[in-house]
């Protein structure tokens, strides 16, 4: 278990490289395959549901919000699902509202009715990754160089201006601007998409890519709070010693952004590592009365109310990769209470298991 307060394990660069295997590094380029039924079916009732005619997708668990996060998934939606039309809506509206003067990235929310509806130009990092992964894999679903283009040029951007090395790690920042201190850096650990940063390193080889990937899963390996040693949605690296703690900024939990950690790293072909394992004991505690929302990772007392129904599908995705068992994709509906956030952690589940069958 890593406390507050606790050195990082220290493994080599290539110690770890090597616990990858070839999985991330040396896997062979997505091919343009035919959209998945059970994709489309359940990706056109979400585009029905949270996809406005101008293009951009709300945030139902969020006073109606948009943000860069949302309109990078919904690209990569659109884009698996052979749907064009979605496609360009959504891209003109995201790089008509939300694109950032003096580079290619993103403002990370628009507020709608607001007296300026993009108040803070900084971005998230996790939303330009998905934007650019998307542009990467219509530029050859579509044969649209333009899209490469554009793909390309996000992914120059996050390697130079959202990578810095601390602690003796190559880290991710969360945004260009507001997470770095004199004496510490500020994580999220769910913006670490290894499948989408694998497109990007493609596009724009650099060995940075490599490094911020194998280090990143060594920091997830070692990133475990608590009771059940999970990973935090927010995480507090020192630049002396790289010592690892809890924020004082945010709510010190295992919550909404940490379950997509497990979902990335299976996404990856990394189910087998620690922190899924971790996760999915943590899901299995007969203790708990319900699939809980969150965990407090100093208290270890857990939400007052169940996870949504999308963490519950990514609960008997992980466990059906974990092991080895099969995973039924056409049982995986919106329900009517499916909020925004939740119907999407569906959709990534449908398309992880899609390009991995």
């Amino acid at each position: 278990m890593i406390s507050p307060g606790a050195s990082l394990p220290r493994l080599s660069r290539r110690a770890l490289v090597a616990g990858l295997g070839a999985a991330w590094a040396a896997a062979p380029a997505r091919a343009v395959a035919p959209p998945d039924l059970a994709l489309r079916a359940v990706w056109q009732d979400f585009r029905a549901r949270f996809l406005l005619p101008e293009g951009r997708i709300i945030d139902t668990g969020n006073q109606g919000v948009s943000h860069s996060e949302g309109q990078g998934w919904a690209l990569l939606c659109a884009e698996r699902c052979g749907d064009r039309a979605s496609f360009d809506l959504l891209l003109a509206w995201t790089r008509g509202l939300l694109r950032r003067p003096g580079d290619h990235l993103h403002a990370w929310r628009h507020v709608p009715g607001a007296a300026q509806t993009v108040s803070d130009r900084n971005n998230a990092t996790d939303g330009d990754v998905f934007i650019a992964a998307a542009l990467l894999l219509a530029a050859r679903r579509w044969d649209e160089p333009a899209y490469a283009a554009a793909g390309t040029a996000i992914a120059r951007d996050i390697l130079r201006l959202l990578l810095r090395h601390v602690g003796g790690r190559t880290v991710l920042l969360p945004g260009a601007g507001g997470f770095e201190e004199q004496e510490h850096v500020v994580l999220n650990l769910s913006y670490y998409a290894f499948p989408a940063l694998r497109l990007l390193a493609r596009a724009v080889p650099d060995p940075a890519w490599l490094r911020l990937v194998a280090d990143g899963v060594g920091l997830l390996r070692g990133a475990g709070f608590g009771r059940w040693d999970l990973p935090p949605d927010w995480l507090t690296l020192w630049r002396a010693d790289g010592v690892a703690s809890l924020p004082s900024r945010w709510p010190p939990r295992f919550s909404y952004d940490a379950v997509r950690v497990p979902l990335y790293l299976a996404w990856a072909g990394l189910q087998e590592e620690a922190p899924v394992q971790r996760v999915l004991r943590f899901w299995a505690e007969r203790t708990h009365p319900y699939l809980p929302a969150w965990a407090d990772l100093e208290t270890d007392r857990i939400s007052p109310y169940p996870a949504n129904g999308g963490v519950a599908v990514l609960r008997q995705w992980l466990q059906a990769r974990a092991g080895g068992g099969a995973f039924q994709m056409e049982s995986v509906r919106l329900s009517r209470q499916d909020d925004y956030y939740g119907s999407m952690i569906k959709i990534l589940v449908l398309i992880a298991e899609s390009e991995l069958s």
